[in-house]
């Protein structure tokens, strides 16, 4: 077997082990689902929250762009799909914004800028559509200087349980995946129009920085995103059983 092959295969017992691990510890029989798994401390009103996700930019929109031309979008929505899955699997509902490379704005909607504001105001209807929900927007980071990396957390001010999402996730990352990274979560403004204007806890999650060299190079490859995907799920976890 060469080393591609093992890192493969390596990168798939770790995902198996770690949900099972994740999800195992905190699992009870649930009613949801046919009576399969879910996690057993459940949020307000005895209820599994529904998980909305969004991947960050699609279609004309690519969002930043690392050194080698790479843009943001196709890696969030990577990390979305893994994400949802991992999710799913573990008896959540979830929703996505978008599952390809596409803008969600209104048809017949003409003009870049018209189709942006569009395309965001159907992405926060979905945040805002349940009483009950998590939302987790994805996003790759970008700065002028090249030497700062790390995944860091934008939290919307709506919710008060929204700081707790982000320190979970935040916390998250530095456990499981990047143990040098010292960034602290941050409230969003309202230039962070999703994370600002959303009424359930609701993170911005910026996954690393597409400016860095090295780490843009790892977000690029699908051993990495199923990484990423797999601390934020394990944040989303932890956030949903309040450990």
């Amino acid at each position: 077997m060469n080393n591609k092959n093992k890192i493969k295969l390596i990168a798939s017992g770790i995902t198996l082990c770690f949900c099972a691990a994740a999800v195992g510890a905190v699992s009870v029989v649930s009613s949801r689902n046919g009576g399969g798994a879910a996690p057993a401390a459940l949020m307000q009103d005895n209820e599994l929250p529904v998980i909305i996700l969004d991947a960050g930019h699609g279609g004309f929109d690519g969002g930043c762009v690392s050194a080698e031309g790479v843009p943001e979008k196709g890696i969030n929505l990577s990390i979305l799909l893994r994400l949802r899955d991992m999710l799913e699997l573990s008896g959540y509902d979830v929703e996505v914004t978008r599952d390809s490379d596409i803008s969600i704005h209104d048809s017949g909607v003409e003009g870049l800028s018209n189709q942006k504001s569009s395309d965001m105001d159907n992405r926060l209807a979905l945040f805002n559509k349940y009483d009950n929900a998590v939302c987790v927007s994805i996003h790759q980071n970008q700065f002028t200087d090249p030497v700062y990396s790390g995944a860091q957390m934008f939290y919307s001010n709506s919710d008060s349980r929204s700081e707790q999402l982000a320190r979970s996730l935040q916390s998250s990352f530095t456990e499981l995946l990047q143990p040098d990274n010292k960034r602290e979560i941050k409230l969003c403004g309202k230039e962070l129009f999703l994370c600002y204007y959303s009424d359930n806890p609701t993170v911005m999650a910026e996954c690393g920085f597409l400016s860095n060299p090295a780490e843009a190079s790892l977000l690029n490859t699908e051993e990495y995103q199923e990484k990423v995907a797999l601390t934020l799920f394990y944040g989303i976890n932890r956030f949903v059983n309040g450990k």
